[in-house]
């Protein structure tokens, strides 16, 4: 057996064939000249084959070696381990010692006086001088003690020359101090400093493991990988929307199944030097089922898809959407022949150069990287763009062009012809009484979109669940016709006048409708309150209103200031209330548009007004404006009050004429808070004819459902 006392004499060549149990190693320590001393285990066993004396290379068990390494590295740092502590140790008693004997000389104090008078009288011995010689520890001989050497403290006004002079002249033993630094605490300010530097690598190493995880250095959890594409992928997409899902819009619907015959059998179309489309961009308001159509194509062409919003291109860092356009067309040229879905496309098409300081460089960088991947140098095929917005009209002229999107398919809010399919489809899963029709509730609701008539039938549901019945019926459809409308029902008036005026002020609204040529007829009149309104009229339209006539817009003028009139007429002028508000501002809107839009005033058929001043732009409505002259305003302003004090003529005539109806109606409806279309006008022809124009033309019957 052999002792060795050096990390060389495992492998020296001296020491073949022989077992090494044992090890000391001597460590120095931080604080003291003391060297700390270890004995560290260790079995080795070496042994050499020696073919020739400028062979002789020792060859050691790879296994016994690593595992002595091994062991040898855990005890190396438990050692230092070791040694750290006990020089914290150490540092801290030496610390502790010190602070123990500042405590006992900071007990003891001497007044700068009585210091210069025992350095007059020769009784200071030592001085030592801290703080840049603001503090003093002095030994002195006190005669209070039996002339014993006492260690006080001092507290000098500084160092001063006199007083070191001094010092040499009384041969005064003396030294100045810098300040020490604690052993423990520079330790600590080493390990502080390298926390934060350790932290961040280990963290980052962690996320870089986690991510490697996950699928590679692109994986979702890689803290680098903002610039990688966040649309959706499906190889097979299942939507589970089909074309027979979508209805009301049977134009976009055509087109889009064009493009999947495409995708399926291109053959038939490349046989006479067609080729797909590159881009289709549907244009609407919302809610009218563009990303319906998106979903029903995903699922009918069967080839990969991709979805993303516009806004999901769009970052703070510059340089970010482009690098995202750059991977998504890059994956979908891998998957060709797909089709990506790209929603809301004017949060990053908008115009280039608009806006405030010229526009939004990240923005336009962003535009710019999709023009060129659509239709740039080295093309897109077998990848087709499908792009939603309802502002069309403010996307990039290049965006628009052939080459990027061939097509714009516009979804408008559907006819009642389209409203009657979309009820279809949306009721099919749904139970309705035999008294429901879906025509008429698609004649009620003209200017509904697919979303608010799938939630209307939606609304009718849970009113019936709520009230408990099994199926819905017309007054669930109609209670959520006004829901959607008007807002939700409020408490029913108790105070009489109040009640009673509100009943005048609505049945006057339905007398000056139903009287007026041209009108819609009345739906019904109701004094249950939804929302702001304290009762409500409804009209039902018997087409729909596509091109509007003259004597349309008038007659609606007319009765919108029916219940205005009522109320003069009724309780006199001192006594009308503000709950004309909102007629009054339905009033102005269409005597303005009659004169600066449709041109039906004595100024002429002329379009007074800029188009950019109907935009939602605020500044160019201001631009547009300002660019009206002063004499032109007069007439447009005196043309819609000509057409306002006109109509009011008619509605007073209308009320006066008939007030004895209107009596009879009022009394009725304070009796039962709500009349239909049918009980009024077969109350208001007893006393007066009403135009055939204005009687319901068509009965719509059930569809079954």
């Amino acid at each position: 057996m052999a002792t060795a006392t050096g990390m060389a004499a495992l492998l020296t060549p001296t020491s073949f064939g022989k077992e090494l149990t044992g090890r000391t190693l001597l460590l120095p320590s931080l604080s003291s000249s003391s060297p700390i001393k270890l004995s560290i285990p260790v079995n080795a066993k070496v042994s050499a084959k020696v073919s020739s004396p400028e062979d002789r290379k020792p060859t050691v068990s790879s296994t016994s070696v690593s595992s002595s390494r091994r062991g040898l590295l855990k005890t190396l740092l438990g050692a230092a381990g070791v040694a750290m502590t006990t020089a914290l140790t150490r540092a801290r008693d030496a610390n502790a010692a010190e602070e123990e004997q500042q405590q006992e000389v900071a007990s003891s104090r001497m007044s700068y006086s009585r210091f210069l008078e025992y350095l007059e009288t020769d009784r200071v011995k030592k001085v030592d001088l801290y703080e840049n010689g603001t503090i003093a520890i002095v030994e002195a001989v006190s005669p209070e003690l039996g002339n014993r050497v006492q260690r006080v403290r001092v507290q000098l006004p500084g160092t001063s020359q006199e007083l070191l002079a001094k010092f040499r002249s009384k041969n005064i033993d003396f030294a100045a101090h810098s300040p020490q630094e604690d052993t423990g605490s520079v330790i600590l300010n080493i390990i502080g400093n390298l926390a934060f530097p350790l932290l961040l690598v280990g963290t980052l190493f962690f996320l870089n493991r986690r991510s490697q995880g996950l699928g590679g250095p692109g994986g979702p959890g890689n803290p680098l990988a903002f610039g990688k594409s966040k649309a959706k992928f499906q190889m097979e997409p299942n939507t589970g929307v089909t074309f027979a899902d979508v209805a009301g819009v049977d134009e976009a619907k055509q087109d889009f199944m064009e493009v999947v015959e495409f995708l399926k059998r291109p053959e038939r179309f490349t046989a006479v030097g067609a080729r797909i489309p590159k881009g289709v961009l549907l244009v609407g308001p919302p809610g009218t089922g563009k990303t319906l159509l998106a979903k029903a194509i995903a699922g009918e062409a069967g080839v990969p898809f991709f979805s993303i919003s516009g806004s999901e291109f769009v970052e703070m860092f510059v340089g970010v959407g482009a690098s995202r356009v750059r991977d998504l067309f890059k994956k979908a040229k891998e998957n060709a022949p797909c089709i990506v879905f790209v929603d809301e496309i004017d949060a990053v098409g908008r115009q280039r150069g608009t806006g405030i300081g010229g526009g939004n460089d990240e923005r336009e960088q962003t535009l710019n990287q999709l023009l060129t991947e659509m239709d740039g140098f080295e093309g897109n095929t077998g990848v087709i763009v499908i792009a939603a917005t309802n502002r069309a009209d403010i996307l990039d002229a290049a965006l628009l062009r052939p080459g990027r999107f061939d097509r714009q398919v516009s979804v408008d809010v559907p006819d009642v012809k389209g409203r009657t399919e979309i009820l279809k489809v949306h009721a099919s899963n749904k139970k309705f009484e035999p008294d429901v029709s879906l025509e008429v509730v698609a004649m009620r609701t003209p200017g509904f979109s697919g979303a608010d008539l799938a939630n209307l039938l939606n609304e009718g549901a849970i009113l019936a669940g709520r009230r408990g019945k099994t199926a819905i019926s017309a007054k669930e459809i109609d209670d959520s016709i006004d829901r959607i409308v008007a807002g939700m029902e409020g408490t029913i008036m108790t105070d009489g006048r109040s009640k009673s005026l509100v009943a005048y002020h609505e049945v006057g609204h339905a007398i000056c409708g139903t009287l007026t040529p041209g009108h819609d007829p009345v739906q019904k009149v109701t004094l249950i309150p939804r929302g702001q309104a304290r009762g409500l009229t409804w009209f039902i339209p018997g087409e729909d209103p596509t091109l509007i006539s003259r004597q349309q817009i008038f007659a609606r003028i007319v009765g919108a200031l029916g219940g205005r009139a009522a109320e003069e007429v009724v309780f006199g002028d001192a006594e009308v209330t503000t709950g004309a508000s909102s007629d009054l501002q339905q009033v102005s809107s269409m005597a303005k548009q009659m004169v600066t839009v449709f041109g039906m005033s004595d100024i002429g058929p002329w379009a007074l007004m800029d188009p950019s001043a109907q935009g939602g732009d605020m500044i160019m409505r201001m631009m547009a404006r300002n660019s009206m002259s002063e004499k032109l305003a007069e007439d447009i302003d005196r043309a819609v009050k000509a057409i306002s004090d006109k109509a009011y003529a008619a509605a007073l005539d209308h009320i006066r004429s008939n007030r004895a109806a209107l009596d009879k109606l009022v009394e009725v409806l304070l009796e039962k808070e709500t009349l239909t279309g049918d009980e009024f006008r077969a109350i208001l022809s007893e006393y007066t004819e009403i135009p055939s124009s204005n009687q319901p033309t068509n009965k719509a019957t059930p569809v079954s459902v």
